[in-house]
């Protein structure tokens, strides 16, 4: 078998998030996005000893595991979800075992309590940010999701079933509207072009929604036939003018669709960076305001168009009330929230803490953190704008408890360990991505922690993401001794 080469065989497994396994001739192949128990041709993409990696071709046979209908037409080509054909008990099997695989290469004596489902396994997203272009080169205007393994193309996703209705009748609409006006979208290659995304952020418990169109500052294509004869600067101001009556009639359209939630705010987002993230250089409040409230587990919480909320409200109830298990009394304690978002953990632990410390990198989500204590009455939380690396070393408070929710790609080596010098007895370390975890647990260990106990929490269901909780103690120096025999024994 050599590069290039076309090979066929059964997915035996996964592993996390989305490596198919299937052997060949005795040699091991990873194909990704191909799931376990369908036949698979393939195209062998890299070859290293004993281990080569494929692309998924097609799909020859089936899964005998996959006997739910999945309503998405996208599903396959869409790079969003990925089990929609399982039902939604074995998405939880594979995901727990895929996730003990992970823990148990690098940890044992640990208790591993199993997985927690989503209370919806359809339409739970808070929040999605759908992006402009093409389905093909100078193909019609989309507005959905990438491609799967596609950097520039994007197909439509009007009928995504993992958000609301409200999201599907917000993108349809948007995208025929500017298709019709023929406005075009951001090229990345040649950062030319208007628009960008569509932020869509819906409430479960209160129904609000918030919306935001995220353009470029580019508006010469706002005149088209106008511009003849015009020097630069009338030209720009046609543009502008042109703008301001294509952005007044998107948001009619917006207002006048029939929703079940209400509009907390309609918004215009500028963002020429390069890079291809949703941010804001300006951003303008076309209608209502740029926030909107939910509600956790009886505390109100007010979050703005770019701060970090859990993205399943009803999971995240699950998860935070895994969280505050694990926590246990905190009656007198100094607790350390590291990643606070917009505070959520601080604000269940504050009622009965001595005190809460968050830090959160995103200024805005701090002070949404502050603003939702006040007005749930927390007078004992204390949040701190700045990355956890540069801020965690000169906090003043000695934290009883840490609780880490780090991004995606754990905590950095550096602040991990300036994290444990603290030497607290406790702490949570709350995983949305648990080979993340995996490797924080290694430093972890070899600096005096052990795993006590952990849980999944299936946050994203149809997707192959999942939660994990786990629970960390410092280990007493009897317990490092047996330790440290049992390595060398």
């Amino acid at each position: 078998m050599k590069k290039g080469d076309r090979v066929s065989g059964i997915i035996e497994k996964m592993e996390f998030p989305n490596k198919g396994i299937m052997t060949v001739d005795g040699e091991r192949i990873v194909v990704k996005n191909a799931l376990p128990g369908q036949m698979v041709l393939a195209a062998v993409t890299k070859k290293r000893k004993g281990r080569s990696e494929g692309r998924l071709l097609e799909v020859l046979e089936k899964s005998p595991l996959e006997t739910a209908e999945h309503p998405c037409p996208q599903f396959g080509v869409c790079g969003g979800c990925l089990y929609q054909t399982f039902p939604y008990e074995e998405q939880l099997n594979i995901k727990e075992s895929q996730v003990r695989e992970l823990l148990d290469s690098v940890c044992s004596g640990y208790e591993f309590e199993g997985i927690k489902a989503s209370p919806m396994a359809e339409e739970y997203r808070n929040k999605m940010e759908f992006s402009f272009g093409d389905e093909e080169k100078d193909g019609p205007l989309c507005l959905g999701m990438h491609r799967r393994g596609s950097f520039y193309d994007v197909v439509n996703a009007d009928e995504c079933r993992i958000v609301h209705g409200d999201f599907r009748k917000i993108l349809t609409a948007t995208r025929e509207y500017f298709a019709e006006l023929g406005v075009p979208f951001y090229k990345k290659l040649r950062h030319e072009g208007y628009l960008r995304h569509l932020l869509v952020r819906r409430a479960v418990k209160t129904g609000e929604i918030l919306v935001a169109l995220v353009t470029t500052a580019q508006t010469g294509w706002a005149a088209p036939g106008e511009g003849e004869g015009c020097g630069e600067d009338e030209l720009a101001g046609k543009g502008t003018l042109a703008e301001r009556r294509v952005l007044e009639g998107w948001k009619e359209l917006i207002q006048g669709l029939p929703l079940e939630g209400k509009l907390a705010g309609i918004l215009h987002v500028k963002n020429d960076s390069l890079a291809d993230v949703v941010q804001s250089d300006e951003t303008e409040v076309l209608f209502g305001q740029d926030f909107f409230y939910e509600e956790l587990l009886g505390l109100r919480f007010k979050i703005s168009p770019f701060s970090f909320f859990q993205t399943n409200s009803l999971g995240a109830e699950v998860l935070y009330g895994k969280v505050r298990d694990y926590i246990g009394d905190t009656a007198g304690q100094v607790v350390f929230d590291l990643y606070s978002g917009t505070g959520t953990i601080a604000q269940i632990l504050a009622p009965v803490a001595e005190k809460v410390v968050g830090v959160e990198i995103v200024e805005e989500a701090v002070e949404a953190a502050r603003e939702n204590a006040a007005r749930n009455g927390l007078s004992n939380c204390e949040f701190i704008a700045g990355d956890v690396l540069k801020v965690v070393g000169g906090l003043k408070d000695k934290p009883d408890l840490i609780v880490l929710d780090p991004p995606r790609d754990g905590v950095h080596p550096k602040a991990l360990n300036q994290i444990i010098d603290f030497g607290v007895e406790r702490m949570v370390y709350v995983s949305c991505k648990p080979t993340s975890l995996q490797r924080d647990l290694v430093t972890l260990q070899e600096r005096g922690y052990r795993m006590v106990k952990a849980c999944c929490v299936d946050m994203f269901p149809g997707t192959g993401n999942c939660e994990v909780v786990a629970l960390l103690t410092r280990c007493s120096g009897e317990e490092e001794n047996a330790e440290e025999r049992e390595d060398r024994g």
